[in-house]
């Protein structure tokens, strides 16, 4: 299957970039904070067996930035409004690190359009104590420093900005001032959200990059007990982005959890 470049969708008039294929079961991917590109050879494998919409998130790559919009909960609204205007239905939610904040954030307020969660090395709970550090401070190292704690392999998330088209670059750009927007104060979390887990009451799967160095593992299960039912599973070697290491055992693993918990 190629890979069709991104098209778009504008909701509540705001446009976003919408990337598109596969037949079936629907299945809504929300990209972390480095963004997606529809070339992320993940998207091919989740669309061999379900229909996979992947928006890249308000002010994130090349989609509008409403003015009004500063917080996940803002993010969390826009794709309930999304799932709405689109009628989705028994739509299985997947959330990659930031991405995997919104979907916790679209599942404590609504799960009614929704059937299955998979949050992957989600971040947006605080664990630690007032003075402790759950995330790394991604803006207080240099990019050299980040892909050696965000990946098993740093080769995979080493670019080099230079031999990059232009839209590219602006688009990374773009990604790290949204992330900061969003998520700078309070820093990667919302400090309410971990009290609401409780709220989510369709099957859950805590996928977790068993190399991640930017977010515990301790940290992962402890989102995981926060949510009635849900199961935790490591995948090895991959680190903060599962998905980008190891697509075809991401995407084994979302297959496999769907089909055990579907009634």
């Amino acid at each position: 299957m190629t890979a069709d470049p991104a098209s778009s969708i504008v909701v509540n008039n705001i446009r976003v970039e919408l990337i598109e294929r596969g037949r079936g079961k629907p299945l809504l991917f929300l990209h972390p904070e480095i963004g997606i590109e529809p070339t992320s050879p993940v998207l091919d494998r989740l669309a061999s067996r379900t229909r996979v919409l992947a928006p890249v998130h308000p002010g994130f790559g090349r989609s509008e930035q409403p003015k009004s919009f500063d917080t996940v909960d803002d993010l969390a609204y826009f794709y309930l409004d999304l799932l709405e205007q689109l009628d989705l239905r028994q739509i299985i939610v997947v959330g990659v690190s930031f991405g995997g904040w919104i979907a916790a954030e679209i599942a404590i307020k609504s799960g009614e359009r929704l059937s299955h969660l998979v949050l992957a090395n989600a971040i947006g709970i605080k664990v630690g104590d007032r003075e402790t550090r759950d995330i790394v401070d991604i803006y207080a190292i240099p990019e050299s420093e980040y892909v050696q704690l965000a990946y098993f392999n740093p080769e995979v998330g080493t670019h080099d900005y230079k031999t990059m088209p232009d839209a590219q670059v602006l688009a990374a750009a773009r990604n790290r001032e949204a992330t900061a927007r969003y998520a700078w104060s309070p820093y990667m979390h919302d400090p309410k959200l971990r009290g609401r887990l409780y709220r989510i009451d369709i099957p859950t799967l805590v996928l977790w990059g068993a190399s991640d160095r930017i977010v515990s593992e301790s940290y992962g299960r402890a989102y995981c007990a926060a949510i009635t039912g849900a199961r935790f599973e490591l995948i090895e070697r991959a680190g903060h982005f599962p998905h980008l290491e190891q697509p075809e055992i991401f995407a084994t693993r979302v297959f496999s959890f769907v089909e055990e918990t579907s009634q």
